[in-house]
């Protein structure tokens, strides 16, 4: 029997080092469980702290009411899918939780690898209108649940 790389090699060529992933997590059921001044100041500070301690860097971000967006950049072996997990559980402790027994999260989250300077500000013009396309807000820069940790650089 034949084995193949779990990587197509392919691959290496078309990811940049220290790649930027688009990272989108949802609640369960989509409950409007997180726009809250204390999930967002967690969500800031583990943001901090993976820059400090390891250099993960959360660039811009968008906290609505039942998911998150988030661009973040991190070593070569940074690996997403803990780091992921890891923001959860953080999160998990800032929301105030009803009677349910249901999880807080969905299982998985969207992760896309960007390829250039031009598709982060894309996605990101995208991604700030969300609370205006909501009808949470009329002009995005009303909404307090978006910034910018630290500024990643793709140039």
């Amino acid at each position: 029997m034949k084995s193949y790389p779990r990587t197509p090699p392919r691959l290496g060529r078309v990811v940049p080092s220290n790649p930027v992933f688009f990272v989108r997590a949802c609640t369960y059921r989509r409950r409007p469980i997180l726009a809250s001044n204390p999930v967002a100041t967690a969500f800031i500070q583990f943001a901090e702290r993976a820059y400090s301690e390891r250099n993960i860097a959360v660039g811009r971000y968008v906290i609505m009411p039942d998911h998150i967006h988030l661009f973040v950049c991190g070593h070569d072996d940074f690996m997403l899918g803990r780091w992921v997990g890891m923001l959860k559980q953080c999160l998990d402790k800032q929301i105030v939780r009803d009677t349910s027994t249901e999880p807080l999260w969905q299982r998985r989250f969207f992760d896309h690898v960007l390829r250039s300077e031009e598709s982060y500000a894309q996605k990101w013009n995208y991604v700030r209108e969300n609370p205006v396309r909501a009808g949470l807000v009329r002009d995005a820069r009303d909404w307090p649940y978006a910034g910018e940790i630290i500024r990643i650089d793709r140039v």
